[in-house]
Parts: structure tokens; sequence; C-alpha cells
């Protein structure tokens, strides 16, 4: 089976599974906490899907050799398989946007750059939380859900530990990564601190074939790179049972060697229809290299039992990240400077800087059964961006190896987004079976525009095609919307519930792929003017912001020896997000969308041995056009997919066997996502001092193209080849670490 039909989803799913509920003994519903609501709440309270990765899954997973976002892919059920570059572009929750969090605060921003999960080492990683489905208390970015990563703390007494990993198809000498991660965490009663050091270098990639990974000149590869993630932690315990939680982050993930993608003589491999000229070779050398670089600093504070009895939590951040882009070829062709148009060739790449600061303020009463849980949210975000621009003469005679700063100019217009929300959520426990649970949020966002000359006309100017160019005003947009969940959950016993939830999420598209785009024409020849004939303003074509909202049902709890969580969801808008191709720019449009489908996870433990299990998430995206349901296209679109695994212990020995398939996907252009699978031999062994860990990634050693590999094609086949974006799958890989705590 290659694809997964669906129907909307109904309340049938429920019934059917109240019966099978209706099968277990009184033993305990499981109640670990997650942050589920703002404040501390057990699963169980949670009238939606949740879904908590636990320390040792990432333990065996990373140390195994599986990176963060593909481990998310194996183990979340509704988020989307994860990619293998730097970008996680397309890896939604539910085929809607993710909302990405540190200890609660948040990794998205306005402007959309999908490097969240390029944001920290699983080294320092305690857990990872996710809810899946539009959330309306987290607000903007949450319309397929929020994927929590919770970090590692201190503990009382010192401790150290050490990790190092290996990584490799030994395919070459450079097909090798290797990974060291080291702490230290000690303290008292009073005060727990940790501090946490994570250095990985990756080298080159080979698929099944033994070829060489092709580089990522669009969104930025991950071979080659050298990832650095510092991680500081301090714990307060304070007087009258308040306590202040301190973490301070220093991430740097950028380029590090001589080796890049050859586009051959005058690019002909990537421009002039011949990709057989393509080829990874060294003497790559540019002023400005692919790279992430983030800082955050964040408190945590409560305050129990005050004012009337309420607990007070305050939580204050501060983020400031800088993203660099790979150098990116291409021509733009110009009328009205001589008798027939001529090409400009150009070489450039982007540099996107943001910086949010935000204070978040809650209150929680506990009356009896009823807990209401109120507060507001600030938040203030600034974005700038620049093109840098090569000299394109020798960019192009050298293939793209050797790029010298000539000049800079704009790449989108900067924005200020200034946000303000209250947020009310109420639950209430009726009795031993019932409680209910429903919330809103007013969510207030003021988002500033620079005025802005097209990046195109810029890069002209600064080829000396033109003198100068209007500038398409900027502005000032306000948006206000208000979101509401409700839900209710029943307990059938000690071990099993149902649950129904409503709930809405907001998302903000980016304002700097749709703002600043215009028409210009030439007069007055080479030394003449750009003049504006049209473009998207603020006042002429303000950004709609979409609001999603979602229907669930679902039941959790074990049966026997089965343990399993089921939900059926149906999230619709009636706004959607027009992707051009030509230019990377963004159209937001009125055309009515859904998601609807099947996530679910089925475990069975036979012994203390041997437990198998598997998730599966069949989805079905689709949009509205001419009054007829049709897919969604597949750069939007996720894919269906199924996991499967088998885990046996004896004494020091652990091991797993895990699968995962990614169903095809196709739209009505022709477009389409092929169907792979992909399975992972993980073990472990514990030694008298330490833990050995080894894994086999692609056990198969399957030939494919990733998901983005195979989105990218479709992004920016009408710029470059086609092969200059062919992004295979990695080669079966061989990992080994070895972990010591003492």
């Amino acid at each position: 089976m290659s694809s997964f039909r669906l129907r909307p989803v109904s309340l049938t799913l429920s019934l059917a599974l109240a019966s099978l509920g209706a099968l277990a003994n009184d033993s305990e519903l499981e109640t670990i906490v997650v942050t589920g609501s703002r404040t501390p709440t057990r699963i169980s309270d949670l009238p939606r899907s949740a879904w908590v990765v636990s320390s040792e899954e990432i333990i065996e997973q990373a140390r195994a050799g599986v990176p963060l976002k593909e481990l998310l892919g194996q183990l979340v059920p509704s988020l989307d398989v994860g990619p293998q570059g730097r970008t996680n572009f397309g890896q939604n929750l539910r085929g809607r946007s993710v909302l990405v969090m540190i200890d609660g605060v948040s990794l998205n921003s306005s402007r959309g750059v999908s490097r969240q999960f390029d944001s920290i080492d699983p080294y320092n990683i305690e857990r990872i939380e996710v809810l899946s489905g539009a959330s309306a208390m987290y607000g903007g970015g949450a319309t397929g859900g929020v994927v929590n990563i919770v970090t590692k703390r201190g503990s009382k007494g010192l401790q150290f530990s050490t990790e190092l990993g290996l990584r490799s198809g030994f395919e070459t000498s450079e097909d090798h990564d290797w990974h060291i991660g080291q702490s230290l965490s000690g303290g008292n009663t009073w005060v727990k601190g940790r501090l946490g050091f994570a250095y990985q270098r990756n080298s080159a990639a080979f698929d099944a074939s033994g070829k060489q990974v092709t580089p990522d000149i669009t969104q930025t590869d991950l071979q080659y790179n050298r990832a650095v993630d510092v991680l500081g932690t301090l714990d307060f315990s304070l007087p009258a049972a308040q306590s202040l939680k301190l973490t301070a982050q220093y991430y740097d993930s950028g380029f590090d060697g001589d080796k890049a993608l050859y586009l051959g003589p005058n690019l002909a491999g990537a421009l002039g229809g011949r990709p057989e000229l393509l080829q990874v070779r060294s003497g790559f050398q540019s002023d400005i290299e692919p790279r992430t670089r983030r800082t955050l600093a964040m408190f945590d504070y409560h305050l129990p039992q005050v004012l009337g009895g309420q607990d007070v939590y305050l939580q204050g951040s501060a983020r400031s990240e800088k993203l660099d882009f790979y150098p990116f070829p291409g021509t733009y062709r110009v009328a009205g400077v001589s008798a027939s148009p001529v090409t400009v060739p150009y070489y450039s790449t982007s540099r996107q800087n943001t910086d949010v600061q935000a204070l978040k303020a809650a209150l929680v009463k506990q009356i009896g059964d009823f807990k209401l849980s109120y507060g507001i949210d600030l938040d203030q975000e600034a974005f700038a961006a620049s093109q840098v621009l090569f000299d394109a003469a020798q960019g192009f005679a050298t293939g793209g190896m050797t790029l010298k700063r000539s000049g800079e100019v704009g790449r989108y217009p900067g924005f200020e987004v200034r946000g303000r929300s209250l947020f009310m959520q109420a639950d209430w426990r009726l009795n031993e079976q019932w409680q209910l649970s429903g919330g809103l949020r007013h969510q207030r966002m003021d988002v500033s525009v620079d005025d802005f000359v097209a990046s195109q006309q810029q890069v002209l100017i600064a080829a000396g095609i033109g003198k100068s160019a209007a500038a398409i005003p900027g502005g000032e947009n306000r948006y206000s919307v208000t979101l509401a969940n409700i839900g209710a959950s029943y307990r059938l016993n000690a071990r099993n519930q149902l649950y129904m939830n409503y709930s809405e999420g907001f998302d903000l598209p980016d304002p700097a792929k749709y703002y600043g785009q215009g028409s210009y024409s030439l007069n007055g020849g080479r030394n003449g003017n750009w003049v504006l004939n049209r473009g998207v303003s603020v006042a002429g074509s303000p950004l709609a912001g979409i609001k999603t909202r979602q229907l669930e049902t679902g039941w959790r709890g074990s049966v026997g020896g089965f343990s399993s969580q089921l939900a059926a969801f149906h999230a619709w808008s009636d706004t959607n997000i027009q992707f051009v191709t030509s230019t990377l720019a963004i159209n937001v449009i009125d055309q009515d969308t859904r998601n609807y489908g099947i996530e679910g996870e089925l475990g069975y433990r036979f012994n203390e041995q041997l437990k198998l299990g598997g998730s599966l998430l069949a989805i079905k995206s689709e949009e509205k056009k001419s009054g007829n349901w049709q897919n969604q296209a597949v750069t939007a679109a996720s894919p269906s997919k199924a996991t499967a695994y088998a885990a046996w212990s004896q004494g020091a020995l652990n091991l797993r066997l895990q699968t995962v398939r990614n169903f095809s996907l196709s739209d009505p252009s022709g477009a389409r996502l092929k169907a792979y699978s992909l399975t992972d031999l993980l073990g472990s062994y514990t030694l008298p001092q330490g833990t050995l860990s080894f894994g086999i990634q692609n056990l198969q050693d399957r030939q494919y193209a990733t998901v983005w590999g195979q989105r990218a094609k479709v992004f920016y086949g009408s710029l470059v080849a086609p092969a200059t974006v062919d992004f295979q799958g990695r080669g079966r890989t061989f990992s080994m670490a070895y972990s010591l705590d003492y």
C-alpha cells in the first residue's frame, strides 16, 4: 500500500473505543506530568492527544546515531518523518505548522525559517513533550501542535557525565561524523546546577549507491558541519516554597570545510542544461558560509499560595539568532536596457537576524475540584535581513567555488512584531469519571514593516542597471484574534480514558516573504530609474492571518498487556498559503483547506524481555478549488506514515529493531512524493564502567530521496537543474558511542 484514502472523521471512533476500553482492569492510569496547559498538568487531565518522548528513548536513539529530527519522526506519531539537512521545512504536526519551544520558550519567529530543530544537541535534552493539534493556549504558530524540548537540570551531589560517539558509512576516509558530550552537575537542597557541553562534527555523507549526497545549496546542509551547544542551568529553592530556574544557552552550528558542490564552468551544470558536470570537490572559498548562531537566556519563577491562595508563574526570555544561508546563483532577464533584453548574472546569499524578548505571567487558583488559570503574554520581535553579493564573474567562472564579497543589499523588508495576549483556562472535575476543560485566548499583534525596494531591483542597481528605484511602502498592520478551546474527558476505569476536544490556533504567514514584492519597469535605460508599477504593500495588500479550527476525539489507556493511544482529528481553515516558485515568495489566498485523519500508537509487552509496538499517521490534506476538494500541493501536505518496532532486553544487552514507512503523495499538478521504508537496528550493552551503544541506520541500504529532496525539486526546479537539488538519503550507516556517568 502506498497511500491512504480517508473520509472526514466522526464520533464513530470514540464509540468503538469505548467498548474496547471497558475491557481494562482497575490499575492506575498513567500520570506523567507535562506542560499541557501552561502549568504542569497530568496527561490524564488533558482532553487531547499528548506524547512524551522520555530521556531513555532519546538516549537510545541519539547514542545509536539517530539525529534529533529523525528520532522525533520515529517516536512521535503525529510528526512527519524528519529530513537529513539543516532545515526542518515541512516536518509538520498533523499536516500543519508546529510551535517548537525549549523549556516553554518559543523558537519560532514570524520569519518562517525552518531551523527550530537545529537548536540543541540531544545530549542536553531531558525529554520532549508533544501536544498534537491546534492549540489556543499557546497562540501563534501552534496550528498543528506544540513540541516542547525540556532540558536537563542539575541534581544533588557532584556528578560528571562523558559521552563519545562515532558514525560512518565506511565509503571513504571522509565518511565519518563524531560527537562528544561533557557535563558537570551538582548542588544541595537549596541550589542545583548543570553545565553541559556538546560538540558534533560531520564530514561527508553517502547514499546507498556509494555516491556522495548532493550538498544542499538551498536551505544549507549538515555535511562538513560542526556544531557547539553549551547549556547552563541553575535551580534555586527559595523560602516559602518559592522556586527560581535560570537557563542560558549558546548554540553555533555552521559549515567548516573546503568541499562544496561544483556547478560546472559558467554554472553549466546548474543553469546550462549539463547536470553531468555537477560534482562535490575541494577548493570552496566563500566570504559568507552557512551557519546558525543562537543565544537564549530565560528565567522561570514560581510563587505559591499568594493573592488569595493563588500560584504565580513568571517566565522571561531573550533570544537572538543569526542565520546565514548557502550562496545561490541566478540570472535576471531585463528589458529596457538596450534594443533587446539583457541577461544579468548574480551570486548572493541571505543573512537574517532575529531578536525576541518575551514575558509570560500566569496565576492558578484551585478551588476544590475546579482550577482556574489565567494570565498575560507579552513579546516583541525584530527582524532584519540583507543579501550579500559576490563577484558574479568569478563565481560563475569557478563553478561557484570561489565567492568574494562585492557588496550588500536588502533581501527582505525589515519588520517588528509586538504581541500581547490574555488567556484564561478552566478545568473542572465533575466526578471520578468526568472532567471538563475550556479556555479563551485573546491575541493582539502589531506588525510594523519597513519601506523596501524589491530585492531584484537592488541587485540590478548594484550591477549597474539603473541608478535608483522607488520603494514599496511599509506601514503597520494590526491583528486581533480570539481563540477558544473546549474539551471533555471520561475515565472508563483506572487505566482507560476517552476524550474529545475542540481547539483553535492562529498563524501569521511570513511577512518577509509576502511584503516587498513588486513589479518595476526601467525608465531611461541603464542610467535611468526603476519605476514601481505595482507592489505588495501594507496599505494596499494587508497580510491576512490564518485561523485553524480542529476537532478531535480519542482514547488512551491499556487493555491487558496492550498500551495505546488513538485519536481521530479534523482541522480546517478558510485561508491558504500559495508559494510562487519563480520567486519563492508567498501569496495568501481565500481558500478552504482541511486536514483529517487518524493518529495512534500501540504497544504490547510480552514479558520483561520483549516488547512490540508501532504507530500510524493516516492523514489527508486537501484544498477546495472551483467548489471541489483536491489534494493539497506536495510542498505543503504531509504524507501518511507508519512505524513498527521490536525491543528486546536481556541482562546488560538491549536491542531495538525499528522501521518507518513514509507513504506516497501526489497533487493535481502531477508532482509526487515517492514512498520509502527504512529500518534501523539500535542497541546498548552495560559495561562494568559505562555503557556501549551501537546502531545501524538504513539497515537494508535502501536508495531513496528524502522528503525534502523531493520537495526541493518542486520549489527550485524552475531556477536550477533538478539534479542540483536531488538530495538522496544516507545509505547504511554504523554508529558507536561510549557513555559514562561518574
